[in-house]
């Protein structure tokens, strides 16, 4: 290191010493002037100090009185609640590792500043859905552990143990208003809709009856009822690894799904299902498109839920996310409570978003049917696919094909993330996932044909 470098550290650490020495006196000026200026401890003094020195003085009390909030004292209570969020904005609903900016982030977010939970771990938290990045919910369900006021029990109650419930009132009371203090916190384009009692056992992922997914398209050129003829292909129990991603990794092994189809407008594409595998409407209206541009013939889909003469998945892209919607989730016995207040100004702020995007739509058409009136062509080209067009189509039988489900699932033992284990027969292999950091209930995996109930489930993700 040369001496005029030396020497140029040396002067700024002597230049930064001085101004900490400058700081530290300034800081003891201020804080004589406050002792000084606040001699107001006499109640029959007149003094009247400025608006500032009163708000720092009410903030320095409530700062002293504050005590941490005992959760011990109070029931707790088994809920559902079923919330609408638009995930355009998000990168999915379901904590990430990698980024904060997640729906259910911001949704616990909201349950620790209400004090409506302690913290996640000892909520019992059960999601019923994982949408990914981009896609939205109208329905989607949670199940929690929330602070109660209902110390005279009732459904989903728990009561606190080291409370005298003698000197509690038991008298019914009303219960904390969840609805309207979450959504006083949370985000305008995250809303609870209503919440219901449930029973202690009550799982908003593994009691789910079925859920329906929405995907919104406009016509274009698209032949639509081509596709509304392929779709009922997708009807029933099939094998769908060739139309999903396959989430080996996370311990999804078994592809078999019920669908139940219903096209009741031209524009939506309307699925319903008792489970969904990742990214797996994405990956079936991506085939609906390729049918309505008459790419593929609706035998495509025959061909590929065909796993024993095409076990391998073509290479394809999946249609894009904003359009899809996880619409609804049917629960048996539900008797939800809805606060018309809420529901009020919910509507109210879906009716000032849908005007401002109706408005840019028109806009936008405004100035392509501007550009058409010059002589301008439009395109054919369907823009929810993902990726771009190749000039002369690939049929996707003919496309190279992904890894197949067993070389994945022995890459994944290789890696340590699935274990291999005898079955009780002695015959059948059993391939556990490992739980990962934000799971429940991951239960051991059967590679089978067979369908697994709701409660059995091993998605990890509902949806994308």
């Amino acid at each position: 290191m040369s001496e005029a470098l030396t020497q140029r550290i040396k002067e700024l650490e002597a230049e930064l010493e001085k101004l900490k020495s400058q700081l530290r006196e300034r800081s003891g000026a201020e804080e004589d002037m406050e002792v000084t200026s606040s001699p107001c401890t006499d109640e029959n003094t007149d003094c009247k100090p400025d608006g500032n020195s009163s708000s720092s003085s009410k903030k320095g009390k409530r700062a002293n009185k504050e005590r941490p909030f005992d959760f011990s004292a109070h029931p707790k209570r088994h809920v559902a609640l079923r919330l609408a969020y638009l995930g355009w904005a998000y990168q999915g609903f379901a904590v990430q590792e990698n980024t904060d900016n997640t729906v259910e982030a911001r949704l616990f977010e909201a349950l620790l500043k209400t004090r409506l939970i302690q913290d996640r771990q000892s909520s019992n938290y059960h999601r019923c859905g994982r949408t990914d990045k981009g896609v939205s919910a109208f329905s989607q369900v949670i199940t929690i552990d929330l602070r109660s006021t209902q110390f005279c029990g009732g459904l989903g109650v728990t009561l606190p143990e080291n409370v005298d419930l003698s000197t509690k009132n038991k008298a019914p009371v009303s219960e904390v208003p969840y609805v309207k203090m979450l959504n006083r916190v949370l985000p305008q384009d995250i809303r609870i809709l209503d919440w219901a009692p449930v029973a202690e056992g009550f799982s908003a992922r593994f009691d789910c009856q079925s859920r329906t997914y929405r995907y919104y398209f406009p016509r274009g050129s698209l032949d639509v009822a081509l596709m509304a003829e392929a779709a009922k292909r997708y009807e029933g129990t099939h094998d769908f690894r060739n139309l999903c991603k396959m989430d080996v990794g996370n311990g999804v092994l078994q592809f078999e799904r019920t669908i139940f189809t219903d096209q009741y407008d031209l524009f939506i594409f309307e699925i319903k299902g008792l489970a969904f595998l990742y990214h797996q409407v994405r990956c079936m209206m991506a085939v609906l498109l390729l049918i309505g541009q008459k790419l593929e013939s609706p035998e495509i889909i025959t061909q590929l839920l065909d796993i024993q003469s095409n076990p391998r998945k073509p290479q394809y892209s999946m249609a894009v996310d904003y359009p899809l919607v996880l619409y609804d989730c049917h629960f048996e016995g539900m008797s939800w409570k809805q606060e018309t207040e809420e529901v009020n100004y919910i509507l109210s702020a879906l009716q000032q978003h849908w005007t401002q995007s109706a408005v840019k739509a028109h806009v936008l058409l405004g100035m392509i049917k501007g550009l058409e009136a010059t002589g301008a062509v439009s395109s054919n080209h369907c823009w929810l696919v993902e990726g771009s067009r190749k000039r002369n189509y690939r049929p996707l039988l003919e496309r190279p094909c992904c890894e197949s489900l067993e070389s994945r699932i022995d890459h994944f033992v290789k890696r340590g993330r699935l274990e291999r284990e005898e079955g009780e027969n002695g015959g059948e292999t059993v391939l556990k996932g490992k739980r990962s950091k934000h799971s429940h209930n991951s239960p051991t995996l059967p590679v089978s044909s067979e369908m697994p109930s709701s409660k059995q489930s091993t998605d990890h993700k509902v949806e994308d």
